[in-house]
C-alpha cells in the first residue's frame, strides 16, 4: 500500500475513502507478497499472544521467542515455530516484538551482538516503551543496518484476538510500506504519526495518559455520587448513555461502578509505568502535566494496598479510600 493510501486521523476508513475493492485488492496483494517471509515474534503476554495468532490466521509464517516456556508451547499448537533463541527469531525476515516495558526491550533486543548477526532487515517495536529508549533503539538498529518502526497499540486483549487494534505507528515510509500487511492482519485500523518512531510512542503515551486521567475522573465522580446515596452503576449508565459514550468510559466506567478490577487485562503497574512515561516526556519539553503527578501518587497509594496484581481500574478503589466509604 502506498503511503498516499495511509489513513489519516480524521479520515474516513480506508475502504470508505479510497473504495471497499481497491482497499482490500491492495491489502491481498500485499498479504501475498508478505506470506511468503518468515516473521520473528517477541513476547507472548497477554497481548502478544492475540497478535501472534493474527498472524498466523493472515497466512504468516510465525517464528516465536517467549521468557516462559507455556505460551510458546500454545502458539506452537496452533501452528507457529518455535525459537530456541533471540539469535533465531532474528534471522526471520521481519521482527515483531511485544514487551512490557523499557527494560525487557533494553535487556532482550538491544543488544549488539544479537544486532550484528541479525539477518532480519526490520524490526516492528508495538511495546509502549519512552522516547528515550525509542531514540536509542532506532539508532542502534540503524548502525548494524536494520529497519526500526515503532507501532504501538490501543486496545485490550480479546481485541488483539479478535484483531482488532488500533496501531499507532511512525518510521520510514518504505519500512512501514513493508510492515503495512501484518498491521492489516493484526489491526483494524492504522493512524501514521510521522517519519520518527518516537512519534507513534508520543501518541501512545499521550493515549494512555487520557485513559488514566478518565479513570481517575470517573473514580472520583463515582465515589461523589455514592457518598450522597447515588449508585455509582447509575450514574456510570446515564453518563456513558449521554455525554460519555464509548468504550473507555463504558468499559472502565462499569469497572469501577461496580469495582470489577480482576481478571486484570492491563496490570496496575504497568498503569503507574505509563503515567511516568508521559510525566517524563513532559518533562522533557517543559510541558507540565500537573494532573499526572496527582495520578502517579494515586497509583502508587493502589500498589502500597496491594493492588498490583488487579487492573489499572484499581486505582479507583484509592478514591474511595480518600473518601472514606467501604472498600
Amino acid at each position: 500500500m502506498s503511503r498516499a493510501a495511509w489513513p489519516r486521523i480524521g479520515s474516513p476508513a480506508p475502504d470508505i475513502q479510497f473504495g471497499r475493492v481497491r482497499a482490500v485488492t491492495a491489502r491481498s496483494e500485499e498479504s501475498a507478497r508478505m506470506t511468503g517471509q518468515t516473521i520473528g515474534f517477541v513476547g507472548l503476554g497477554a497481548m502478544g499472544r492475540g497478535m501472534a495468532g493474527s498472524l498466523l490466521r493472515a497466512g504468516h509464517t510465525v517464528r516465536v521467542w517467549n521468557r516462559s516456556p507455556e505460551p510458546v508451547a500454545a502458539m506452537v499448537a496452533e501452528g507457529a515455530e518455535a525459537a530456541d533463541s533471540l539469535a533465531e527469531v532474528f534471522a526471520a525476515d521481519t521482527v515483531v516484538s511485544m514487551l512490557a516495558n523499557d527494560t525487557a526491550v533494553e535487556q532482550l533486543l538491544l543488544d549488539p551482538a544479537l544486532l550484528a548477526g541479525a539477518t532480519a532487515t526490520l524490526h516492528v517495536n508495538m511495546a509502549t516503551v519512552s522516547l528515550a529508549l525509542a531514540e536509542r533503539a532506532e539508532a542502534l538498529h540503524a548502525e548494524h543496518g536494520i529497519g526500526y518502526v515503532a507501532a504501538p497499540v490501543l486496545g485490550r486483549p480479546p481485541v488483539a484476538a479478535a484483531g482488532r487494534l488500533n496501531i499507532l505507528v511512525a518510521g520510514a515510509p518504505e519500512l512501514l510500506d513493508r510492515a503495512e500487511p501484518l498491521f492489516a492482519a493484526m489491526g483494524e485500523r492504522t493512524w501514521h504519526f510521522g517519519g520518527s518512531p518516537r512519534q507513534a510512542n508520543t501518541a501512545k503515551i499521550s493515549a494512555n495518559f487520557l485513559i488514566a486521567c478518565a479513570i481517575e475522573s470517573m473514580a472520583e465522580a463515582c465515589s461523589l455520587a455514592d457518598a450522597h446515596g447515588v449508585r455509582p452503576t447509575d450514574l456510570v449508565e446515564m453518563l456513558t448513555g449521554t455525554l460519555f459514550p464509548g468504550p473507555v468510559h463504558s468499559g472502565y466506567g462499569a469497572m469501577v461502578a461496580e469495582r470489577r478490577y480482576e481478571p486484570a487485562e492491563f496490570r496496575l503497574p504497568l498503569g503507574l509505568k505509563d503515567v511516568g512515561l508521559a510525566l517524563e516526556a513532559g518533562a522533557a519539553r517543559n510541558v507540565p502535566l500537573p494532573f499526572g503527578s496527582i495520578l502517579r501518587d494515586a497509583f502508587l497509594d493502589a500498589l502500597a494496598h496491594g493492588d498490583g496484581d488487579k487492573d489499572w481500574a484499581a486505582v479507583a478503589a484509592v478514591a474511595r479510600r480518600r473518601a472514606g466509604l467501604p472498600d
